[in-house]
């Protein structure tokens, strides 16, 4: 099977892989929701028929329909046993003759699984299809979702054989699905701050490319909100560093809660004290308004002494911003003004002079000391 990237990449190309494996005319991988006691389809590959697409959005169908996943498969285990694939077919025997092959395999059927699900055997009926082979997706233990290939009308039945080998396929398809999670996981947390939840600066930095280079192509409005959290160090050595942190979470849900005012903003620590957020699109003006709304918010917490905001955006007189290492400069010398001043609003750089705005002539003003870049301010 294909490499894959992500759990729909993952996911679709199992589904291929098992379809041709099987020959099949149809497959599709759905997972078990158990929060919400749904089979939710992820993907559909092959012959479609008119009420399937192949990433549905919101393909889904109630489990107590398909009784066999949270039945028939625990029963199995419950007797030391594996979780088996089985088939279901749309013949029946009012529908005229059925081969003995035919006949025996249904029997195989309702032997094991206790019957033919109606549900399914309606479903293969009205898309054209003859039989299908159903094999439970196990992930560390426990029932993850299903395996479904079908097969046109008129085309031998699925087998015991087959059946078999789609239980091998099956158990391939859990340890590809198990590994793409894992490096799905695995880049989350490279690009989540583990105490906030929220975006680290390594996420920003990848956001912020991207969104410049739309910027000087497009000419995208981009704006950077820098906020330094005040009052941290105080907390730590009056109340100890567990409330300190929790300051720091805190905060992090009212970043996200006035980030989420704007469509598509990134809300980010930049680690420590520090934070952001990355707006992409919006006017200049939205995002002081919200970066107001964020002042407003963070002076109500019951921690701390409120925050020092500054703001940044290609939407105002600041001139070129040819790389992201300016526009943070702006947004960490309009940020350090508005500390400076203990300012209760945000500081906007630009807004008073263009070029020769104060926070602009500081951003822009050579500087030889070493360190790293956004402590430059720092006085």
């Amino acid at each position: 099977m294909a490499a894959a990237h992500t759990p729909r990449d993952s996911a679709h190309a199992a589904a291929q892989g098992v379809r041709q494996a099987l020959g099949g005319s149809f497959a599709a991988i759905s997972k078990w929701e158990r929060e919400l006691g749904k089979l939710r389809v992820l993907v559909n590959v092959g012959e479609l028929a008119a009420d399937e697409e192949e990433f549905p959005d919101d393909e889904s169908y109630p489990v107590h329909e398909f009784p066999e996943i949270v039945g028939f498969l625990h029963e199995q285990w419950a007797g030391g046993g594996e979780p088996s694939a089985w088939v279901e077919t749309a013949e029946e025997p009012h529908d005229g003759p059925v081969s003995a092959a035919a006949a025996q395999r249904r029997d195989e059927v309702a032997d094991e699984a206790g019957g033919a699900n109606p549900q399914r055997v309606a479903a293969l009926r009205r898309r054209g299809r003859g039989c299908c082979v159903v094999a439970p997706i196990v992930l560390h233990g426990r029932a993850w979702g299903e395996l479904y290939v079908a097969r046109r009308a008129g085309e031998p039945v699925f087998g015991r054989p087959d059946a078999d080998f789609a239980s091998v396929l099956a158990a391939v398809t859990a340890a590809g699905i198990a590994q793409t999670e894992r490096l799905a996981e695995v880049r989350r947390l490279a690009f989540t701050d583990s105490l906030t939840g929220l975006a680290n600066r390594r996420a920003v930095d990848m956001r912020l490319d991207e969104a410049l280079e739309l910027h000087r192509r497009d000419e995208v409005v981009v704006s950077l909100v820098v906020c330094d959290l005040n009052g941290l160090k105080r907390v730590n050595d009056s109340r100890g560093h567990a409330v300190g942190d929790r300051l720091l979470e805190r905060f992090g849900s009212v970043l996200s809660l006035c980030g989420a005012m704007l469509p598509g903003v990134l809300a980010a620590r930049l680690g420590g004290d520090e934070f952001c957020l990355l707006a992409v699109g919006p006017p200049a003006d939205e995002v002081v308004k919200v970066a107001g709304e964020l002042c407003d918010r963070a002076g109500e917490l019951d921690l701390g002494e409120g925050v020092a905001v500054g703001v940044a955006s290609t939407g105002d007189p600041i001139g070129p911003v040819r790389s992201a290492r300016r526009l943070f400069r702006l947004a960490d010398a309009a940020q350090y003004k508005a500390k400076a001043a203990r300012s209760g609003e945000p500081v906007v750089a630009g807004r008073h002079g263009g070029k020769e705005d104060p926070v602009v002539r500081l951003a822009d003003a050579p500087d030889r000391r070493s360190g790293p870049e956004r402590r430059r301010f720092r006085r």
